[in-house]
C-alpha cells in the first residue's frame, strides 16, 4: 500500500477556474485539469523565478517531488495550448498558507510562529526552547486544508494523524 500523499503548501486560491480557446463554447471542448499545487509550482518557478530547490521549500515538498509536480504542470499547459483544449484548475491535495505557520514542540509543548516563505519546514526544525522535534499545530489564520471538494477544512483528513501531515 503506498504512503499517503503529503499536502502541498499553496500561497493563494486560483483567481480563475478555466481558460479556453476563444470562440468555442466550453461544453464543446476537451478539458485538461491542472491541480492547484501544479498551478502554484508554475507560479513559483516561471513567475517568481525561484530555483526549484527554493520553490520546493516554499511548497514544503522535496526537490524531486517538486520536479515531478512542475513537469506534469508544464505538460498539461502545453497540451491545452497546442491541442486547443480547455484548461481547468481545480482539486489537488494542498493547504493554504497564511502569513505565518504555527509550530509546536512535541516534547515540551512550546509553540511559536514562523513566517511563510522562510523555507523552515516542521520536519527539519527543532524547538528553540528545548531542541526537541517539531510539528505543525492546527490551522493558523488564513490557512485551510484542501482536498478534492469545493470547501477547505481544518485538521487532518479522517484516518490521518497530526504526524502524517
Amino acid at each position: 500500500m503506498p504512503r499517503p500523499r503529503k499536502p502541498r503548501c499553496v500561497r493563494d486560491e486560483p483567481a480563475y477556474a478555466f481558460f479556453k480557446p476563444q470562440g468555442i463554447p466550453l461544453r464543446e471542448l476537451e478539458m485538461v485539469t491542472l491541480s492547484v499545487e501544479e498551478l502554484e509550482s508554475l507560479r513559483l518557478v516561471d513567475i517568481e523565478e525561484l530555483y526549484q530547490e527554493d520553490a520546493a521549500a516554499q511548497m514544503e515538498v522535496s526537490r524531486p517531488t517538486f520536479h515531478r509536480i512542475i513537469k506534469e504542470a508544464r505538460h498539461k499547459v502545453a497540451e491545452a495550448l497546442v491541442e486547443g483544449k480547455a484548461l481547468g484548475i481545480e482539486g489537488g491535495d494542498y493547504f493554504l498558507a497564511g502569513d505565518t505557520r504555527i509550530f509546536e514542540c512535541m516534547e515540551c509543548g512550546h509553540t511559536w510562529e514562523e513566517p511563510f516563505g522562510t523555507g523552515v519546514r516542521a520536519c527539519e526544525a527543532s524547538c528553540p526552547k528545548c531542541g526537541g522535534a517539531v510539528t505543525r499545530k492546527g490551522c493558523g489564520m488564513g490557512r485551510a486544508r484542501r482536498g478534492q471538494g469545493p470547501r477547505g477544512r481544518c485538521g487532518p483528513p479522517a484516518g490521518e494523524t497530526k504526524q502524517q501531515q
